[in-house]
């Protein structure tokens, strides 16, 4: 395929397309069907359903994502009209919201073939519930931010290109384009705006784009004194984030971990050294094996802070920079013949499917098998108020199902629990991973908490929230309780009740105990007559 076919390629009408395609796969079922992390998903839903009950992110309560983490899902609560579909809903509407900046940016920067490899690879990266470097019938919409993060960065990278055409008023689109992906990360998750400003710094050093960075700079810094003007909680975010890495550290796990993070990305790092080194070998520029390097090495950061071992999707986006810089070179190239320029033009594309081909075929399966689960209602529905369009499944995925189905017995105990002892319209915190009661119940959700308590990830025995902030504002707290009712074996739970157990015997007292439960009401609290779960919902 020469140059001259290649632009004949409709490639912005194709992703388009893709991107409706995508959208229409996740929202039309309008269930969500997970196979793990359930607890995961209960907890983006509760943060839907705060955002619906008027909460503010990091201002009624604590979190480490940025309010956009949860004003989306909360957008697809709005649209679908259930929890059940609120994440597909979210998803769609993210993947055609980032289609836009991506369809001018892939459009202007990239050959064709590139260009429709990269953004297919960019849209199931993005619409794929499952956490990248998991299995086909791994189906999560949890730790979904990660996703978008990765995908508005690597659309954001390609920028470092200039455009194939200088057209006249290009830089306003770019610049809206770089300002509108860099928001998106900023107000998702920190740690990937922070890479997007320090890309856009670098890119000043560019004489033949400096002018729209420049735009894009004071377009960010315009809308985040308005967000900031509208919102007030800059400073609580800050925060929030601070305590998380004061718990995670800058290096998140073991340098065993930390092996095994640079390992499993091996290959996709030794794909893009060849093609770093075929660019490099035409440009000799060292401005350009520095973008190489900052992909490299910044993508590794942020994977390392995830919860995730694959799918660094800033080396990806270099390697598209790469190929794009090595189909230039050839084109205008005059001292070379046309069939070795045909020969290098070709292998540049080859090597770059090779690269993003194996996960838009992964990515798609999962794609279908959600849509196709969700449309059969496979699985079981949770059964519980609210919940019913949420639909567990066993996909080949015993261990996750037993271990979820385990979680949910213990759910459905503390709902049951709370309705018998009236106790279903108080504020309910919960001394777990996420805090799924006041959504099923239908409850105000308390203020200042922090709903997602993972140990050694949003705190610890050194970082934490303390107890008279964190429970000012609970009626009733929900202590889990082992299966034989001792806690020595789970260091989680003993180390919460370790922070904030004394807390809870001074201000609260033990008012039922279930299999699965302890319920302690506030002191002075006194439980509704008469209501119940049915009444509340």
């Amino acid at each position: 395929m020469n140059a001259l076919s290649d632009r004949r390629i409709p490639v912005r009408a194709f992703l388009l397309v893709v991107a409706a395609t995508c959208a229409l796969l996740l929202a039309l079922p309008g269930q969500t069907v997970t196979t793990r992390y359930l607890n995961d998903l209960l907890l983006i839903l509760d943060g839907a359903y705060r955002i619906t009950a008027g909460h503010v992110p990091s201002h009624d309560f604590h979190t480490p994502l940025g309010p956009l983490a949860y004003y989306l899902p909360a957008a697809g609560y709005g649209l679908s009209g259930s929890l059940g579909g609120a994440m597909p809903a979210a998803m769609a509407l993210a993947t055609l919201a980032l289609s836009v900046p991506m369809l001018h940016v892939l459009g202007t920067r990239l050959h064709p073939v590139i260009a429709l490899l990269f953004g297919v690879f960019l849209l199931l990266v993005l619409a794929v519930p499952i956490n990248l470097g998991e299995g086909i019938t791994a189906l999560t919409f949890a730790k979904f931010y990660n996703r978008i993060g990765w995908a508005a960065l690597g659309i954001l990278l390609v920028m470092f290109l200039p455009p194939r055409e200088v057209r006249g008023r290009q830089d306003l689109p770019d610049a809206l384009c770089a300002a509108a992906l860099t928001l998106v990360m900023l107000y998702t998750k920190l740690t990937y705006g922070i890479v997007a400003m320090a890309f856009l710094v670098f890119m000043l050093t560019d004489r033949q784009q400096r002018r729209w960075v420049l735009h894009a700079l004071g377009l960010i810094v315009v809308s985040c004194t308005t967000i900031e003007i509208v919102w007030q909680s800059s400073l609580s975010y800050l925060n929030d984030l601070r305590l998380a890495l004061d718990v995670g550290g800058r290096l998140r796990g073991t340098w065993g971990q930390i092996a095994d993070h640079i390992l499993v990305n091996l290959t996709d790092y030794v794909l893009l050294g060849l093609f770093a080194g075929l660019s490099l070998r035409r440009t000799c520029s060292a401005r350009e094996g520095f973008f190489y390097l900052f992909c490299a090495v910044t993508g590794f950061l942020i994977v390392n802070q995830n919860f995730q071992a694959w799918g660094i999707v800033a080396l990806h986006a270099a390697a598209a920079v790469a190929a794009e810089t090595i189909l230039r070179h050839e084109e205008g190239t005059v001292s070379v013949s046309r069939i070795q320029a045909w020969s290098v033009a070709a292998g540049a594309r080859l090597l770059f499917l090779a690269l993003v081909l194996p996960t838009i075929v992964h990515c798609s399966a999962a794609l279908g098998l959600h849509m196709i689960a969700a449309s059969t209602r496979a699985g079981q529905s949770l059964d519980l108020p609210h919940l019913e369009r949420v639909r567990l499944a066993n996909l080949w995925t015993w261990g996750d199902y037993d271990a979820a189905n385990q979680y949910l017995a213990t759910v459905r105990d503390g709902v049951k629990a709370l309705s018998e002892a009236n106790l279903d319209g108080g504020k309910i915190l919960a001394l777990d991973r996420s805090n799924p009661f006041p959504m099923i119940l239908g409850a105000a959700p308390p203020e200042g908490d922090l709903p997602w308590l993972q140990w050694e990830r949003t705190l610890n025995a050194s970082a934490f929230i303390p107890a008279e902030a964190l429970l000012a504002n609970a009626d009733i707290v929900m202590e889990p309780r082992t299966p034989i009712g001792d806690d020595t074996g789970n260091p989680e739970l003993a180390g919460l009740k370790a922070l904030y157990g004394p807390y809870i015997a001074d201000h609260y007292e033990n008012v039922r105990e279930t299999d699965h439960w302890k319920i302690h009401r506030r002191l002075g609290v006194q439980p509704r007559i008469g209501m119940n779960a049915s009444d509340s919902s």
